[in-house]
């Protein structure tokens, strides 16, 4: 199973959007850019909403069975590790494997010399196509990586053997996961984590590593553009190098996470991707909910009320949404609107807070952030929430699809 050349995660945590989602796709298809649709639902949201993995696999086949769509489509483990992987087995033919937790733990000293002895051989400089200036390697560097990624790597092996054991060879995607660690991956550390990946014969066709700067959930990056564009485009020559260095899988490609309205750097993808010819991945995720909170709001009467009661429960229930997301979030609790504002707001207004038009005076990203870590409260209200969902189904996919064509696919991809 080999992945089309550009794909995008769409989360859809109420499983309720996936026509929505997939007709933003059809539009970029008639626009001549195939963007292959990636679902994914991580093990911490099915727990929350009290969901399961076979049933995103269930709505992404019936959106593609509706819309007609005969082209591929995935269904992503998201963030899965050994501990869990089996829940998605039957249902996903895309795994994101995560080892944040192994980074930065020791591997045995035998496998860390024996990684040293083999790649000790590019100690000195090391010139990179599309690199402007030569790597400088040392032996050194090469045994602080080792001692730093060897270890997660060869559990990512762990999770892609028991994954290939129960699906067979080439049955799968396989992304490697490196963005949830504490520090951006250097040229010289991707160089030599693709070498890891290589030897644990993780036949890997997307890999996500951490770039500097704040990819806060559902907002726009916080950070340098330019070291960010350099960085993405270090990473790409790093890619190329290593796909032939190393006899990875051609196809291998750069995954932004966290990539949903990321407007600020979409533009140096853009370019990066356009100009080297290479594949990417960008994953979306709890944009969709917010879309829906948007239609509602849009909808006024009924779907307005539901839209207020989950900002005033969320706003009540602060820390405790808030902390599990503590490092992509950042949020001033003094710019948060107070429940008898909300109340006063048309609905007109709410969803102009919500929406992520940065030209809107009333934009918000406070409150965009809060409800977007706030889908417990909608998960609890239970079928009052899904009911209107169908209700005003009509208002919320018009959103939903706009969202995802003109906000990300087209400004990345067309």
């Amino acid at each position: 199973m080999v992945i089309e050349k550009y794909s995008m995660g769409i989360g859809d945590r109420f499983s309720h959007q996936g026509v929505a989602q997939l007709q933003a796709m059809v539009q970029a298809k008639a626009d001549g850019v195939m963007v292959v649709p990636v679902w994914n639902k991580s093990h911490r949201e099915h727990s929350i909403i009290h969901t399961n993995p076979d049933s995103v696999r269930i709505e992404a086949d019936a959106a593609a069975k509706t819309l007609n769509w005969s082209d591929s489509h995935y269904v992503d483990a998201d963030h899965i590790g050994l501990s869990n992987v089996e829940l998605f087995m039957k249902s996903s033919d895309f795994f994101t494997l995560d080892v944040a937790d192994f980074t930065g733990l020791a591997a045995p000293e035998d496998d860390i010399k024996a990684f040293i002895d083999k790649y000790s051989r590019y100690a000195g400089k090391l010139d990179i196509p599309n690199i402007d200036e030569p790597l400088d390697i040392t032996v050194g560097l090469v045994e602080n990586i080792a001692k730093k990624y060897l270890l997660a790597i060869k559990e990512a092996g762990k999770i892609y053997r028991t994954i290939e054991l129960a699906k067979g060879k080439d049955n799968f995607v396989t992304e490697v996961s490196m963005d949830e660690t504490d520090d951006p991956q250097t040229p010289i550390e991707m160089l030599f984590i693709l070498a890891a990946v290589a030897d644990e014969q993780i036949p890997a066709q997307t890999i996500a590593p951490k770039f500097t700067g704040r990819f806060n959930k559902g907002v726009d990056y916080v950070g340098d553009v330019a070291q960010f564009e350099r960085e993405f485009n270090e990473d790409l020559a790093i890619i190329a190098y290593s796909v032939k260095e190393f006899g990875l899988p051609e196809n291998l490609k750069l995954s932004v996470h966290s990539g949903s309205d990321k407007f600020s750097i979409y533009e140096p993808i853009r370019k990066a991707i356009k100009a080297t010819g290479a594949g990417l991945h960008l994953k979306t995720a709890g944009t969709t909910w917010l879309e829906e909170l948007i239609g509602l709001a849009m909808a006024d009467g009924d779907g307005l009320t539901v839209a207020r009661d989950v900002y005033k429960n969320a706003l009540g229930r602060f820390d405790e949404l808030c902390t599990p997301y503590a490092t992509v979030i950042d949020i001033d609790p003094e710019k948060l609107p107070t429940v008898d504002e909300v109340g006063a707001w048309t609905g007109e207004q709410y969803a102009a807070a919500l929406r992520h038009d940065q030209s809107c005076d009333f934009y918000n990203p406070d409150f965009r952030q809060l409800l977007h870590v706030g889908y417990k409260v909608a998960a609890e209200m239970g079928t009052r929430y899904l009911d209107a969902l169908d209700e005003f189904a009509l208002i919320i996919a018009q959103n939903v699809t706009e969202n995802i064509y003109d906000r990300h696919l087209k400004r990345i991809f067309i």
